[in-house]
C-alpha cells in the first residue's frame, strides 16, 4: 500500500496539540449525550408528548452514533481524516441547527439522529490521529489524556446543561452544540494537518471495507484489548440503564439526588486517568494494565457481596462502582494502543470497530440485565462482576504479536 505524499512536518502535530485536539474531538460524544437529558422532561412537555417518545432522541442518537462509526474509520483511511472531520463535523452541525429550531418532535428526533451520526467521527478520528503520529508509551501518554477528557464530560455536562436550561431554556443547549461544533470545523481548517500517510481510495470500497473489518475480527491481536474494552467499559454503559432503578426505586434517592450522586462515577473515572498519567513518569502502560484490570475485579467482587448480604446503600454501591470506573479508565491507554499499534494503515477502521465492541459490550450487559436478570439488584450483583472477570480471563490468554513499520516516527 503506497504512503501518502508529504514531508513529516506537514503530517504531524506536536504532542500537546494532538492531545488537545484529540480531547476537543473525543468529548463531543459523551457532552451531547448528558448535556441534554436535564432537558427531557421539559421537552415532553413544550411539544405535548410522552417521556417515552422524549427519550427516544436519546436512543436515535445513540443508534447513530453506533453504527456510524463503521463508516467514519474507513472513509478516514481512504481519504484522510481532516475531510472526515470537516464532513461529519457539518453534520453535527446541521443536526444541531435542525432540534434548534424543531417546531416539532419529529423534526428533533431527526435532528437527534443526524447528530449522532456526525458525532461519531469524534473518539475514531480522534484515536487513529494519535496512532497516526504516536506509538508505544508515547501514544499511550495522550491516550491516557483522551480517557481523562472521557471521565469530565459526562461529569459537568449535566450540570451545564441544567444551567443553561434554567437560565435560558431548552433551546440555548442546543446553540451550545452549535458552537461547539463550529469551534472544531474552525480548528480544523486552520490549524489541522493531514495526518494519516497511508491514504488509499480503494479502502472505501464495499469489499475493501469488508476485509478490512475480517482482517481485524481475525486478529487475537486486536480483538484481545478490544473485548477487554468492551466488557469494562461495557459496564460503564450498562450501569446507566440499572442505577437508576437501584438508587431511585430501592435505596429512596430522588432524581437530583442521583443526579448529583453520578458524579462519585464519573469523578473515579477522572481520577483513574490523572493518578495514571502520574504513573506513567516511573511505569509503562502495559505494566500498569493487569493492577489495573485487577481494580475492576474487586470492584466487581465487592458489588457481589454487598447485593449478596443485601447490605443496600448508597455508598455500599457506589464505592465498588467507583472503584471499577477507577480501574477502567487505568487500563483504556494500553488497551487502546495495544489494539491498534499493528494496523497503522488501516487505523480508522481500528479504531471504529473498537468503538463499536465498546457499544456492543454496552449493549450485551443491558440486554442481560433487561431479559436474563431483570432484578435491577441481582444484575448488578452478577452481570457487572461477571463481565470484570470475563475481561480479567481475556488478559491472560497468550497473544501471538507481529512486527509493524511505523509510518510516522515518534
Amino acid at each position: 500500500m503506497k504512503k501518502a505524499t508529504g514531508t513529516p512536518t506537514e503530517l504531524q502535530l506536536s504532542a500537546g496539540r494532538t492531545a488537545v485536539f484529540g480531547a476537543l474531538l473525543v468529548t463531543i460524544g459523551p457532552l451531547s449525550m448528558a448535556l441534554y437529558t436535564p432537558a427531557l422532561p421539559t421537552l415532553a412537555e413544550v411539544f405535548g408528548t410522552t417521556e417515552a417518545v422524549a427519550k427516544l432522541t436519546l436512543t436515535v442518537y445513540f443508534a447513530g452514533f453506533t453504527l456510524a462509526q463503521l463508516l467514519c474509520g474507513p472513509l478516514s483511511d481512504a481519504f484522510g481524516r481532516r475531510p472526515i472531520i470537516l464532513g461529519f463535523f457539518s453534520c453535527y452541525l446541521l443536526g444541531s441547527l435542525l432540534a434548534w429550531l424543531a417546531p416539532n418532535i419529529e423534526m428533533l428526533l431527526l435532528g437527534r439522529l443526524i447528530q449522532g451520526i456526525g458525532a461519531s467521527s469524534g473518539i475514531a478520528v480522534a484515536r487513529a490521529i494519535v496512532r497516526d503520529q504516536f506509538s508505544g508509551e508515547a501514544g499511550a501518554r495522550i491516550m491516557n489524556l483522551l480517557a481523562v477528557m472521557l471521565g469530565i464530560g459526562p461529569a459537568i455536562s449535566p450540570t451545564i446543561g441544567a444551567l443553561t436550561l434554567s437560565a435560558f431554556g431548552w433551546q440555548a443547549i442546543f446553540v451550545l452544540m452549535v458552537a461547539y461544533a463550529g469551534f472544531i470545523l474552525l480548528l480544523t481548517l486552520t490549524i489541522l494537518p493531514e495526518t494519516n500517510a497511508y491514504r488509499d481510495a480503494r479502502l472505501i470500497r464495499p469489499k475493501q471495507i469488508l476485509a478490512s473489518y475480517w482482517r481485524l475480527l481475525r486478529s487475537f491481536e486486536f480483538m484481545q484489548p478490544s473485548l477487554i474494552l468492551g466488557f469494562t467499559i461495557g459496564v460503564i454503559y450498562t450501569l446507566s440503564t440499572v442505577l437508576p432503578f437501584v438508587l431511585i426505586e430501592r435505596i429512596g434517592l430522588t432524581p437530583l439526588q442521583f443526579g448529583m450522586g453520578m458524579v462519585l462515577q464519573s469523578g473515579s473515572f477522572f481520577m483513574g486517568g490523572v493518578v495514571t498519567r502520574l504513573l506513567l513518569r516511573r511505569f509503562s502502560t502495559e505494566v500498569l494494565l493487569a493492577p489495573a484490570l485487577i481494580c475492576c475485579g474487586l470492584g466487581g467482587l465487592a458489588l457481589f457481596v454487598v447485593t449478596q448480604l443485601e447490605f443496600l446503600s448508597f455508598l455500599s454501591i457506589m464505592i465498588p462502582i467507583g472503584v471499577f470506573a477507577f480501574g477502567a479508565s487505568m487500563a483504556m491507554p494500553a488497551l487502546s494502543m495495544r489494539g491498534m499499534e499493528p494496523f497503522p494503515e488501516i487505523a480508522g477502521a481500528a479504531s471504529a470497530l473498537m468503538g463499536f465492541i465498546q457499544m456492543a459490550g454496552g449493549f450485551f450487559g443491558s440486554l442481560v440485565t433487561a431479559v436474563v436478570v431483570p432484578d435491577p439488584v441481582t444484575a448488578l450483583g452478577v452481570v457487572m462482576p461477571g463481565m470484570a472477570f470475563i475481561a480479567l480471563f481475556l488478559l491472560i490468554l497468550p497473544v501471538k504479536k507481529r512486527g509493524v513499520e511505523e509510518p510516522v516516527s515518534s
